[in-house]
C-alpha cells in the first residue's frame, strides 16, 4: 500500500479474520472500493492517519460493525453516515468534529461511542460526556443517539411545518388565482353585456331614424299628390256608369223597335191592320201635341227640311 494515496494491492494481506488494520498508514483518503470488496472485514481500524474527510461512498460499507477513526483530522462526517446501520462500536477520539450529521440518529445498533478531544458544540459535548471508561462510552452512545433523534424529530417537524406552510401558501395562491380569474371572467361578462346593450341602442336608434325617414318621405309624397288629385273632376263610380250605359242601350233598343213598327205601319200594307191603325193614331196625336211647342216645332221643321 502506497503512502498518501491510500490504495494498494495488499489489503487482503492486512486482513486478520474479520479485522482489517489500516492504522498508521499515513492515509489521506480511504480506499473505499477495495474495502467494499472485503465484506468479511467487519472491523476496520483507520486510526492515526491524515484523513480530513470521508467520501460519500464510504457509507456504502454497511458490513462494518466496529470502526476506529480516532486521531485523524476529520472535520465532519458524511451526511448519510446513518446508512452504516450495523455499526456497534465507533471511535472518533481526537478529531476536529463540531457537530454530527442528523442521520447519525439512524445508527440504532450503536452501543459504544467516544467523542473526546473534539471541539464539539457545547450541547453535544454535554450530552456525550467524558467517555473515560466502558460504561461512560456506552452511555455516550445511548445519549447521543437520543439527542440526535430529538434533533431529527425537530427537523422533521420543521420540515413538516415548512411543507404545510408551502401547501397553505400554494392553496392561497391558487385561491387568489381563482378569484382573479373569476374577477376577470366577471369583467369580461360585464363588458360583453355593455357592448351588447350599446349595439342594441344603436340598432334601435337606426331603426327609429329609418322609420322617421319613411314617415317623412310618405308625408312628402302625399302632399305632392294632393294638387293633382284635386284638379281632376270627380269620376263617377264604375258601377253607376255601367248601369247608365245599360239603360241607354235599352232605351235605344225600344226606340228602334218603335221606329221599325211605325215605319211598317206607314209604308207597308199593314197600315190597315188594327194594330197599325192604333199606332198611326198614337203617332199623329203625339206629333200634334209636340207641334204646339214652338221650340219643338222649329226642331221638327228643321228635321223635315233635312
Amino acid at each position: 500500500m502506497s503512502r498518501g494515496g491510500g490504495k494498494g494491492p495488499s489489503l487482503k494481506d492486512k486482513l486478520d479474520g474479520n479485522e482489517l488494520d489500516l492504522s498508521l498508514c499515513d492515509l489521506n483518503e480511504v480506499p473505499v472500493r477495495e474495502l467494499a470488496a472485503l465484506p468479511k472485514a467487519t472491523i476496520l481500524d483507520l486510526s492515526c492517519n491524515n484523513l480530513i474527510s470521508l467520501p460519500s461512498d464510504f457509507c456504502s460499507l454497511m458490513h462494518l460493525v466496529k470502526l476506529d477513526l480516532s486521531k485523524n483530522r476529520l472535520q465532519q462526517l458524511p451526511l448519510d453516515f446513518g446508512r452504516l446501520v450495523n455499526l456497534q462500536h465507533l471511535d472518533l477520539l481526537n478529531n476536529r468534529l463540531v457537530t454530527l450529521p442528523v442521520s447519525f440518529a439512524q445508527l440504532k445498533n450503536l452501543k459504544w461511542l467516544d467523542l473526546k478531544d473534539n471541539p464539539l458544540d457545547p450541547v453535544l459535548a454535554k450530552v456525550a460526556g467524558d467517555c473515560l471508561d466502558e460504561k461512560q462510552c456506552k452511555q455516550a452512545a445511548v445519549k447521543v443517539l437520543q439527542h440526535m433523534k430529538a434533533i431529527q424529530s425537530e427537523q422533521d417537524r420543521q420540515r413538516q411545518r415548512k411543507l404545510q406552510a408551502e401547501r397553505e401558501m400554494e392553496k392561497k395562491r391558487e385561491a387568489e388565482q381563482r378569484a382573479k380569474e373569476a374577477q376577470e371572467r366577471e369583467l369580461r361578462k360585464r363588458e360583453k353585456a355593455e357592448e351588447k346593450e350599446r349595439r342594441r341602442r344603436e340598432y334601435d336608434a337606426q331603426k327609429a331614424a329609418k322609420q322617421e325617414m319613411e314617415k317623412k318621405t310618405k308625408k312628402e309624397n302625399v302632399q305632392t299628390r294632393k294638387p293633382a288629385s284635386s284638379s281632376r273632376p270627380p269620376q263617377p263610380p264604375r258601377h253607376k256608369h255601367s248601369w247608365s250605359r245599360s239603360v241607354l242601350r235599352v232605351l235605344l233598343f225600344v226606340l228602334l223597335c218603335v221606329l221599325c213598327t211605325l215605319a211598317a205601319c206607314k209604308l207597308t200594307e199593314l197600315q190597315h191592320q188594327p194594330l197599325c191603325i192604333s199606332v198611326n193614331t198614337l203617332y199623329e196625336d203625339v206629333l200634334a201635341a209636340l207641334q204646339n211647342h214652338k221650340t219643338l216645332q222649329n226642331m221638327l221643321q228643321q228635321n223635315s227640311q233635312q
